[in-house]
């Protein structure tokens, strides 16, 4: 059913180009700390004789960033649902471009002694909860601005903000590597593109300062006393814990996915297979080229196909993939890690852009904001920040890609399991998702 409220072209794309500009932003900075982690931080701020466990305690405060997501997804869906997914999304974008900036000034370990780890977990955490507020509101403001026929193809352009986040800050870093040497980056050269945030973060703004706020959302609060009735954390947890752990477990896997074949691979790469930190990194910085691309062709699939469907035949040759194709990184080829790098990165982005709009197409308009964070943002703490450091404390014992492998597989096994629990969510009227409908199950017998 077409959404009578949609925006002309114009409008519309400009929308979609504030929601992707905002989300690449965001993950730009949230991913640089996670490259820095397994690059350099173990240097800068915790010297350790054995350089695995400098990057295994770098990246516990990488982790510590995904548990403070969820919590993210709860205070800005909060106010994402009672104030709008517009002014709420821009207050995100401040805090963490804020945080990140904050992080290039932090003296190292060797200055200031204890207090620079602990100043960058607390930047960490709230890196953490600007992106768990950042998420939700930038794919609900695309899904609840166009229409359902296409709404998994629109819903993807801002996933797209992952691996263009990502792309810009392994290209930054990369450039770096090449134009200083690796005691310069150490000393300073790591700074710069944590610095660079506060020039991204004003671009942002100025861009989503002109975005009309949802009309799915101006209808809800016309039509219900919002601000008076319960916070919707209670509503979604007393009334839709079950579309919570569906929207948790469909989403670990993709999660699990991308950590594995970047940061976990980052690692791999450079502490055990002694690669230069420049191949690997140029490896992710292709990959993330097919995989933005990757991510808008499965949502269009998702459209012609379903959700369900597309979503666990990917799950499972992702799984296949990782099975036959990590043990290759092994050589140290530039190009086979390359190959492998790039074909992991885009399954993911099929995946991540199949079930883009399934978060939003679980719960009801006035706590959709709220709902859909948590669960995406749930299946952070498990396949995003736990899959890199059980992988790396693994490579203590088993240096090897098998144990991060058989791990990424169960994974992907809970996201087949969600799409088989959840049905078919793709004909689904997002205006017609309330409270009194089961928003659980399938609004339509329609299934691909």
């Amino acid at each position: 059913m077409e959404n009578p409220e949609a925006p002309a072209g114009a409008r519309f794309a400009r929308i979609v180009a504030a929601s992707v500009a905002g989300t690449t932003i965001e993950f730009y900075d949230f991913f640089l700390y996670g490259l820095a982690a397994a690059l350099v931080f173990n240097k800068v701020f915790f010297p350790a004789g054995d350089p695995l466990t400098g990057v295994l305690l770098a990246l516990v405060t990488y982790a510590v960033g995904f548990l403070a997501r969820p919590l993210g997804g709860v205070l800005f869906g909060h106010l994402g649902d009672r104030l709008g997914r517009r002014r709420t999304l821009s207050l995100t974008l401040l805090l963490m471009g804020g945080a990140t900036v904050a992080i290039g000034l932090i003296p190292a370990y060797a200055t200031i002694g204890v207090a620079a780890p602990i100043l960058l977990v607390l930047l960490r955490l709230v890196q953490g909860l600007a992106l768990g507020g950042e998420w939700g509101g930038a794919v609900l403001l695309v899904a609840e601005h166009g229409s359902a026929a296409h709404r998994g193809f629109w819903s993807s352009w801002p996933q797209t903000g992952g691996p263009l986040g990502n792309l810009l800050a392994t290209g930054v870093l990369a450039a770096l590597g090449l134009g200083v040497t690796n005691s310069q980056f150490q000393d300073w050269g790591w700074r710069i593109p944590f610095l660079l945030s506060i020039v991204l973060v004003a671009v942002g703004i100025w861009l989503r300062h002109a975005v009309e706020e949802s009309p799915i959302f101006l209808a809800a609060q016309r039509r219900t006393a919002i601000h008076d009735g319960p916070a919707p954390v209670r509503v979604v947890l007393s009334r839709h814990r079950k579309q919570v752990l569906m929207a948790a477990l469909a989403d670990v896997g993709e999660k699990a996915t991308y950590y594995t074949f970047s940061i976990f691979l980052l690692a791999y790469l450079t502490q055990v297979v002694h690669v230069p930190k420049s191949t690997a990194l140029t490896a992710i910085t292709i990959a993330s080229v097919f995989q933005a691309i990757a991510i808008v062709l499965g949502g269009a699939a998702g459209d012609r196909y379903g959700r369900r469907v597309t979503s666990v035949l990917l799950a499972g040759l992702i799984a296949l993939w990782a099975l036959a194709g990590l043990p290759m990184v092994n050589s140290g080829s530039p190009i086979r890690i390359t190959v492998v790098v790039t074909i992991g990165l885009t399954l993911h982005g099929l995946l991540t852009g199949a079930q883009a709009p399934f978060f939003a197409e679980l719960f009801p308009s006035e706590i959709r904001y709220t709902g859909a964070s948590l669960g995406y943002q749930l299946a952070t703490i498990v396949g995003g920040s736990l899959t890199p450091i059980i992988g790396v404390a693994l490579l203590h014992r088993y240096p090897s890609t098998l144990p991060i492998t058989l791990l990424l597989c169960l994974m992907l096994a809970c996201t087949a399991a969600a799409f088989l629990w959840a049905g078919e969510t793709r004909d689904r009227d997002l205006r017609e998702v309330t409270d009194g409908s089961p928003a659980g199950e399938p609004r339509s017998a329609a299934t691909p």
